[in-house]
């Protein structure tokens, strides 16, 4: 299926071929157009793709065929190229014309912002996996939109702690000019000075810079023994090549505040050696996680970032919600989502909390050293298991107005 449109690069579908009409504890399925619709919204092809990208539609599709062989599923994707306006008119023709019943992954929290609304006043599920700002679970929740696999907050606690009792008490960031970027310096800089740290600096950078050195020399000037890189793939990748070219990997701990498996796997061991990572998922973590991530790797030629782990669970949670009411109706399946534990190779017992954020364990990484690792993809050691209450914001300290208090 090919969707046409100046601003559609990307369109994947997959149609299960199983009765459109599955018998289910509540009876048949009364789905409103006779099959359940699910949109991946990502960057296809721009800075952030290895990330997310078509990983997040394989992710998606992996999914419907494990859980919804007993529906009727089309798995659909665009590519938003990074811009809000863009992913609103994709999401716009996707509610009002064909028919999506959910969007999945929304990489990017801009994106994510300018859909959010619409897809309330539509009665539409949206399921962020890519989406990280942390005011998705607080000032800007929504009945219908669950932030599944990581946050800003869950960065900056798990990050600021960890950094600190290394020795890195002096930060200075470098933050992309973005919802999540801000998002990530403001909630970072509250836990570093919760953690008995200072904060020097910050520098602000737009989108797709190419060139931090006046960036990375301020910070070393002004005292650093941290400089924080709050940006996505394309901006850390190259913030972490400049920073290692001036050789301040000497001088201070470099942080990639949301740096994930690609990221690492582009740059290098030499380079990305010893760094922290705060991380909902790694594929070689237990017996479970390599199995699935085997099978993910024959399909997308890359083994998974926790971005795809995540858009797979939540599809995956989503369908069984959807199986379990018999409707695709939103508030129903949000409803029955809530109701039920994730039990999959993302969360071992994670629940949607009244903010709806999807609360999992997270996983404090570091990246290995030169000749350490066993292959490609083997570049993370797990240090230490960080429960899903512990790096998550309090619900009593929450600005959702979702949240009784």
């Amino acid at each position: 299926m090919v969707q046409s449109s100046f601003y559609l690069s990307a369109a994947v579908c997959l149609a299960l071929a199983a009765p459109a009409a599955a018998q289910t504890a509540g009876g048949t399925p009364k789905l409103s157009d006779g099959k359940v619709k699910i949109g991946v919204l990502t960057d296809i092809a721009g800075p952030t793709s290895m990330a997310n990208g078509k990983g997040s539609v394989v992710a998606a599709q992996m999914a419907a065929e494990d859980f919804g062989a007993d529906l009727n599923v089309e798995v659909i994707s665009a590519d938003h190229s990074g811009k809000p306006d863009i992913g609103s008119q994709i999401a716009g023709r996707w509610f009002d014309v064909e028919g999506v019943d959910a969007v999945a992954d929304m990489q990017g929290s801009p994106i994510g912002f300018a859909v959010q609304n619409m897809a309330a006043q539509k009665s539409k599920i949206m399921l962020l996996s890519g989406s990280t700002s942390s005011d998705f679970n607080g000032k800007a929740c929504s009945p219908l939109t669950v932030q599944w696999t990581v946050d800003t907050y869950n960065l900056a606690k798990g990050a600021a702690k960890s950094v600190i009792e290394a020795g890195g008490t002096k930060w200075y960031f470098l933050t992309v000019d973005q919802a999540y970027g801000n998002a990530l310096t403001r909630d970072t800089s509250e836990q570093v000075k919760l953690n008995g740290g200072q904060v020097v600096g910050n520098s602000v950078f737009p989108p797709n810079t190419s060139d931090f050195a006046s960036f990375l020399l301020t910070a070393s000037s002004a005292g650093a023994n941290v400089i924080a890189i709050a940006a996505s793939s394309g901006d850390t990748v190259t913030a972490l090549k400049q920073a290692d070219e001036f050789g301040l990997s000497a001088k201070a701990k470099i942080v990639p505040l949301q740096s994930v498996l690609t990221d690492v796997h582009a740059v290098g061991l030499k380079i990305a050696h010893d760094a922290y990572e705060v991380s909902p998922f790694y594929w070689d973590r237990t017996p479970d996680t390599r199995a699935w991530a085997e099978k993910f790797f024959a399909k997308a030629k890359q083994m998974p970032t926790g971005f795809h782990a995540g858009v797979y669970s939540s599809v995956a949670h989503y369908l069984k919600a959807v199986r379990a009411t018999g409707t695709d109706d939103a508030p129903t399946v949000m409803t029955q989502m809530e109701k039920e534990r994730v039990h999959d190779v993302f969360a071992a017992d994670g629940y949607i909390r009244e903010d709806r954020k999807m609360i999992h364990d997270m996983y404090l990484l570091q990246v290995k050293k030169p000749g350490e690792n066993k292959g490609a993809w083997d570049l993370y050691n797990v240090v230490q298991t960080l429960s899903g209450e512990s790096v998550n914001r309090p619900l009593s300290e929450s600005p959702c107005p979702l949240v009784k208090k």
